[in-house]
């Protein structure tokens, strides 16, 4: 094993000055309580806990822990709020309210980048140009279908299911509260959201916005605190419906804890993306793409190229650009504009990438990281790419999540397919090549739900989003996105 630290001199390096947004636009409260029946409402135990900035560990708030008897006030809210007033709705009444949200998503949309960064570590240029507007996005889109659900394919009058209970992981914290509650609202259900521990803030100022937009009191309800409440919100016997975003062994105890009820299920889980370049790949766009599929939002991406296969002919070219690309990535503030890289969401986060690095390092890969000066506070992890890889190796095998690629080569369209399918995971995968031919007779042949011909990290509220095998089952987006919160 060699490690490689790239050194700014030989390969340039541009300066630039800071552009930092304000924090002081995240007008953030001090404490926040549980969303619970249209309003926020302290937790029965009055138990709480801090979320911290993890590019400072400064602490950002304190929110309130729920309790079991939290989660049923909530279940029993979103429960009235269905047989009283949600499913009496028309499509028509229901768009109105998702139209609502939606503008105000966007009023506030500095204001919950800001935020979104500030409680994730991501940069700011990612919360303010694609989180916050997806999740916008995805609002309207469903605001579309509330009243056109005759024609979605799912039969003639097609009726909600009831409660859902929604599960959310800390990479995506308010495009994943869109994903989830604008379909489910659309249908006809009502809601209790469970965020996740360490980045609870934009969806307390998403039921702000509920507050904002009318929407009926118990529609949405939003349960905030550790692994217990969702065990809670899981087991609850009143809840019709589980959507889950996160780990593979988290996904795997929920799957076996609904098995034996009523509960409809949705997982989306993690994977282990092969991203792969042919020889005749446009060299700059396929740099460019191999560096979004891995180092947007840190590495914390589900569906992350986090398996770079290259063929055997052009390897040594792309991994040169590739190294001198990752050492040109500016790692610092998330809050600055300038920023590519922020900072890793938590101290258990970066301790596990830490513990895979160095054990890709022992297992023989070659690792270069960039010579990035890290802030001395915070959690950080420096741009990191390993070649020499085996398929053998835990980093090829292993979801890393974390700013972290593996690169290996193939020679044949055959080898590359095989190597890409050796994994437990099916979430995404990527194919780079200038011959539709050749990038359609690979796609086809790929055992993954989403597949990106010649681009990497691409997502659209019309297009659905979802894995096969240990990367779940069922799809979010699109017209599909409705079924799973529809009784057909």
């Amino acid at each position: 094993m060699t490690e490689h630290h790239l050194a700014n001199s030989h390969l340039g390096s541009l300066e630039y000055d800071p552009a930092p947004e304000s924090a002081a636009i995240a007008h953030l409260q001090s404490s926040y309580g549980l969303f619970v029946d249209g309003v926020f409402t302290d937790a029965s135990q009055h138990e709480q806990f801090v979320t911290l900035n993890p590019a400072t560990e400064a602490t950002l708030a304190t929110v309130a822990q729920a309790s079991v008897a939290d989660v049923d006030r909530a279940v029993a809210a979103a429960r009235r709020a269905y047989d009283t007033v949600w499913s009496t709705t028309t499509g028509a009444q229901r768009s109105k309210y998702l139209f609502r949200i939606a503008r105000l998503i966007q009023e506030r949309a500095r204001e919950l980048a800001v935020v979104e960064t500030l409680d994730n570590g991501k940069p700011i240029r990612e919360s303010r140009d694609i989180d916050i507007p997806l999740a916008a996005a995805h609002f309207f889109y469903y605001a579309g279908w509330a009243d056109k659900l005759d024609h979605a394919g799912f039969g003639a009058s097609p009726q909600p299911l009831g409660v859902a209970g929604q599960i959310i992981p800390w990479n995506f914290p308010l495009l994943m509260a869109a994903w989830k509650l604008a379909p489910a609202l659309a249908a006809g259900n009502t809601c209790v959201l469970k965020p996740a521990e360490t980045t609870p803030l934009t969806a307390l100022i998403l039921a702000e916005i509920f507050q904002q937009a009318e929407l009926p009191p118990g529609v949405v309800n939003i349960v905030t605190g550790d692994g217990s409440v969702g065990a809670a919100l899981v087991d609850h016997p009143d809840v019709d419906k589980i959507a889950f975003t996160g780990s593979t062994d988290v996904g795997r105890l929920i799957q076996q804890r609904v098995a034996s009820s009523r509960k409809r299920l949705t997982l989306e889980l993690g994977g282990k993306g092969a991203n792969i370049v042919f020889e005749d790949a446009p060299i700059d766009e396929m740099i460019e793409g191999i560096i979004d599929g891995i180092f947007f939002n840190q590495g914390h991406v589900c569906c992350a190229g986090s398996r770079l296969l290259v063929q055997e002919s052009v390897a040594d070219e792309v991994l040169r650009r590739l190294i001198r690309r990752v050492e040109q990535l500016r790692v610092g503030d998330p809050m600055d504009k300038n920023t590519d890289v922020g900072a890793i969401n938590s101290a258990a986060q970066l301790a596990r990438i830490e513990e895979l690095t160095s054990i890709g390092e022992s297992e023989g890969a070659t690792r270069y990281t960039s010579s990035c000066a890290l802030p001395d506070k915070g959690y950080w992890f420096a741009p990191t790419v390993f070649a020499d890889v085996s398929q053998s190796h835990r980093i090829a095998r292993e979801e890393i999540f974390g700013p972290v690629l593996s690169v290996l080569t193939f020679r044949t369209p055959e080898e590359a397919v095989a190597k890409a399918n050796n994994t437990k995971y099916g979430l995404a995968c990527g194919v780079w090549s200038e011959k539709g031919s050749r990038a359609l007779w690979v796609a086809e042949r790929l055992r993954a739900g989403v597949i990106w011909a010649n681009t990497y990290n691409r997502f659209d509220p019309t297009s659905p989003f979802g894995g096969v095998r240990e990367s779940g089952f069922g799809r979010e987006g699109g017209r599909h996105g409705l079924e799973a919160y529809l009784d057909v």
